[in-house]
């Protein structure tokens, strides 16, 4: 099921890159997103459907089982890019969190604190009680505007509580760009029966995509989730129109490079005998380097998924699959149920 990505060290924090005339060097960055699998705390919270989460219905020792889970989830997160950039990401979105207070453990953890990562989150009204959230190194990283956005999805005349969609604007270093984390609708029911409900939160993106381009229209714009669709599914295809090829992409398209991806068989998770590649970073087309060679501003280097050997199950049912950390009512000593995705971006310097 699973196949791996290999990638050179041939980065650093700064790259060198030799041409006839001189001797150009560029500073990278690395954007990410990781879906937590149920990172909820131990703490009953009455306004919640908290006690449904797999944390609480632990029969054993839950503080134990947090505490390591933060650790594993912050050894993951420090690992993601730093083979060439010697840091972890620069932002990283993250999905399936229950509240601030397991973000601030995070990044306090052994594994972060000295990155000094910085946390955007709200509240959501997910049923599950589940949010969507930004972390940021701040020596990078300034936001200046973060707000949510609240799909307004409907199924059989009842209102669907789902996950704010969190647009964060700032600059990465001296450069404007906008971040979009996502958590669409997930596929109960099955794919088709739940299918409009992702176009629709895939409509609403394409809304805040084009509030962003009324005040600036070659605006850099990063959409990030588990998107509960694969990239060829209809909310990628018929409602964002990305385009999965670079030669095909125009000025103001929006390009998916996850597409190619999963057409050569990459996933980030397994269900029911089945691989998907539900997490994905899109963008607008101003961040696409289509062979000029123009990295005057942040253009992407390349997309990965982070699926080393240790992020995935070695024997058993589920082997090949990512190594999660609740099974069958119990604790698994694994990470997530999902591989983090990541972008290299890179710029060259003055």
């Amino acid at each position: 099921m699973k196949k791996t990505l290999l990638l050179g060290g041939f980065m650093c924090m700064s790259i060198l890159i030799n041409s006839q005339t001189k001797t150009k060097e560029y500073s990278i960055r690395t954007l990410a997103f990781y879906n937590l699998e149920n990172l909820f705390d131990t703490i009953n919270d009455p306004t919640k459907n908290d006690e449904a989460s797999p944390m609480m219905s632990l029969k054993g020792n839950k503080s134990k089982v947090y505490w390591d889970k933060i650790d594993k989830l912050g050894s993951v997160i420090s690992q993601i890019g730093f083979e060439d950039t010697k840091t972890g990401p620069a932002i990283i979105g993250v999905s399936e969190v229950e509240n601030r207070a397991v973000l601030e453990d995070l990044v306090k953890s052994k594994y972060l604190r000295k990155m000094n990562y910085d946390i955007i989150h709200y509240e959501s009204q997910d049923k599950r009680g589940i949010d969507v959230a930004l972390l940021y190194q701040k020596k990078y990283f300034k936001p200046i505007h973060h707000e949510i956005f609240t799909p307004n999805i409907f199924r059989d005349n009842y209102r669907v509580y789902t996950r704010d969609q969190l647009l964060v604007s700032g600059y990465l270093d001296d450069e404007l760009i906008h971040v979009l984390v996502n958590h669409w609708p997930s596929r109960s029911g099955g794919e088709a029966a739940s299918r409009a409900l992702r176009e629709k939160a895939a409509y609403l993106n394409t809304k805040i995509i084009e509030k962003i381009r009324e005040a600036e229209p070659n605006a850099k714009i990063f959409g990030m989730g588990d998107f509960n669709d694969d990239p060829t599914n209809s909310s990628f295809k018929k409602v964002l129109k990305a385009k999965g090829a670079k030669k095909t992409v125009k000025e103001n398209d929006i390009y998916n490079p996850f597409e190619e991806m999963y057409k050569r068989g990459f996933n980030t998770l397994g269900y029911r005998d089945n691989i998907n590649l539900f997490d994905q970073i899109f963008f607008t087309s101003s961040a696409l380097d289509k062979g000029e060679k123009d990295f005057s501003s942040y253009k992407m280097y390349k997309a990965m998924i982070f699926n080393k050997h240790f992020l995935t199950t070695k024997k058993g049912r589920f082997k090949g699959y990512p190594f999660r950390s609740f099974s069958n009512g119990g604790y698994t000593g694994g990470y997530s149920d999902h591989y983090p995705v990541y972008l290299y971006l890179i710029k060259e310097k003055n």
